[in-house]
């Protein structure tokens, strides 16, 4: 089912559960009851409760935010140090210098393939990714330089090896949720408070109070989709992607 979709469905069962719930209890309301003598006490309660979890709605929205953004970090800087690693090596040997370059565009390969594709259904990465990135560490550490123009050469690519396999465990890391459970509790608990609070101030049964309340649950299910988009930062709508490797490395194609 397609995110969009989830999102549409979303937003139409709170405006319908809302209008439901408003229409059956203006129907089982005693004919006396006066809708305009909600307590001031209530009023503020309901103000009050609003206010805070819009508060802590934007907090979360921030923070899965900032999560998507850094996971598109890792992918960029993992990138952009594979790509130094096959410019570098052009001052070694044609032969050292060609198997390095296979090896690194071998991993980019697997990296917007298969890889990508276990991060996206599965989570995690692939233990072959590593054993790639490995093999390309071993091209150059088991090198000799053999004149200081090659030496000069060495230790910057160990470094640009090192940058790419501290931005793949970055990745790794950052490829599950990343709100935790009791996040979520608090979230989905506190929607239906702050939704259950409109039905405490006795909204009448008129086009404007209904269509009023019908948006305001379907603003806080669209809030609550965006931060569910936003916490898997590989897995859904918009998500980080390999973009950064296929822009430095045009031969490795997804």
């Amino acid at each position: 089912m397609s995110d969009w979709l989830v999102l549409v469905l979303a937003m139409l069962g709170a405006c319908a559960v809302v209008v439901v719930i408003t229409l059956v209890r203006h129907k089982r309301a005693p004919e006396d009851e006066d809708p305009s003598e909600t307590p001031d006490v209530i009023e503020y309660m309901t103000m009050w409760i609003g206010v805070v979890y819009a508060i802590v709605l934007g907090l979360a929205i921030a923070g899965v935010w900032e999560a998507r953004s850094a996971a598109q970090d890792h992918v960029q800087a993992e990138a952009q140090a594979l790509h130094e690693i096959s410019e570098r090596v052009r001052v070694y040997p044609p032969a050292v210098r060609d198997r390095i370059r296979e090896d690194v565009d071998a991993y980019v390969g697997q990296v917007v393939t298969t890889e990508w594709r276990a991060m996206t259904r599965h989570g995690r990465v692939t233990e072959r990714g590593g054993d790639m990135l490995a093999r390309v560490r071993h091209d150059i550490t088991d090198y000799q330089p053999a004149n200081d123009f090659e030496a000069q050469a060495y230790q910057p690519l160990l470094d640009q090896v090192a940058a790419a396999d501290q931005a793949r465990t970055a990745r790794a890391d950052s490829t599950g949720a990343t709100m935790p459970a009791v996040v979520w509790f608090g979230l989905l608990f506190g929607a239906l408070i702050t939704i259950g609070m409109v039905f405490a101030l006795q909204i009448r049964r008129t086009r404007r109070e209904l269509v009023l309340a019908g948006l305001f649950s379907a603003t806080i299910a669209f809030m609550l989709f965006l931060i569910w988009d936003f916490d898997a930062p590989y897995s859904r709508g918009i998500a980080a992607s390999a973009e950064p490797f296929l822009a430095l490395f045009p031969g490795v194609r997804g």
